[in-house]
């Protein structure tokens, strides 16, 4: 198997850049996801949003988690569980408009960071879209523009944390699905692994790594580039040992934003691109995911195709 993906973007406005580009350019074409490192975001507050994570899952999370459990009985479960997640989740919204003071539970210092984690992530994201950009030949800010709709971008973060799992061979910490955004970027444990891509029809590893920072490619990037770079299916494992810290902020287009191939893509590949990936808004997109996310995407794309050409 391959080498997973880890890019240095230490020097992505030096002299490495073409070289990272390219390495940028081949993660997305074939992966769908890699590991960055030297990404600008101070190592000092990836270790305290890490810390307050765990705290608030061990503080406030996992007594509820371990009554529901109970209260389903799932620990006399004999057969595999293909309605479940084995996972603990809260969600924060950052764009358009914040959530994080009026959620329950989290200590100030816990907002605090996530706020100014949230606000690290934003400028990652929007730099690795212009990446994207320059790697299809569109023009700067044209993702980020695409993404936009009236209100901009929606952005927010999914707090999980995967405990230890008494029959992890019946049940997955999160069943496989791809992602029905834009751009994902994730702080995973660094100890406890689980996170899983599907290459090839084999089930990857996404390799625990201290201080780095997972990317992976949403539906939305996928129906951008006409399906250059691909959303690429992936799922969490249970795990007999040991809690998984995850903490995935997805960079969103806004609710009305009208989402579709580029057009310069689409004269440029012409006489190659057989498939025409569909136009829709994001919100609609959103609303027939939310019953299909566990199902594969093409039906989905499909959909709006019909829909387009009734």
């Amino acid at each position: 198997m391959e080498k997973f993906p880890v890019i240095n973007l230490a020097n992505i406005n030096g002299e490495e850049k073409k070289a990272t580009l390219e390495q940028i350019e081949d993660a997305c074409q074939n992966w769908g996801f890699f590991e960055l490192v030297n990404h600008g975001i101070p190592h000092e507050l990836l270790d305290r949003v890490e810390r307050l994570t765990k705290e608030h899952y061990r503080k406030c999370m996992e007594k509820r988690f371990n009554e529901a459990v109970g209260s389903k009985g799932l620990e006399r479960v004999q057969d595999e569980l293909k309605d479940m997640d084995w996972e603990s989740t809260f969600f924060m919204r950052h764009l358009p408009t914040s959530n994080i003071s009026e959620i329950p539970d989290l200590t100030e210092e816990y907002r605090d960071a996530m706020k100014e984690f949230a606000e690290k992530l934003e400028k990652l994201a929007e730099e690795l879209l212009d990446m994207l950009c320059e790697n299809l030949g569109l023009e700067k800010g044209y993702l980020k523009r695409a993404f936009y709709g009236s209100r901009g971008p929606n952005f927010g973060t999914k707090v999980a944390n995967y405990p230890a799992c008494p029959k992890p061979e019946l049940v997955k910490g999160l069943r496989a699905h791809t992602d029905a955004g834009g751009i994902i970027l994730l702080l995973q444990d660094d100890k406890v692994s689980g996170l899983q891509l599907l290459k090839d029809g084999q089930w990857v590893d996404v390799p625990p790594m201290r201080h780095s920072i997972v990317v992976n490619l949403g539906d939305q990037i996928e129906v951008i580039s006409n399906g250059k770079y691909k959303s690429v299916e992936h799922r969490v494992i249970a795990r007999s040992n040991g809690t998984r810290m995850s903490v995935a902020s997805f960079y969103n287009p806004g609710s009305d934003a009208v989402i579709y191939p580029a057009p310069p893509l689409l004269e440029r590949e012409a006489k190659e691109a057989e498939i025409v990936y569909p136009k829709f808004v994001f919100e609609d997109y959103m609303k027939l995911y939310a019953t299909l996310k566990f199902q594969p995407k093409e039906p989905r794309f499909q959909a709006f195709n019909a829909l387009n050409s009734s």
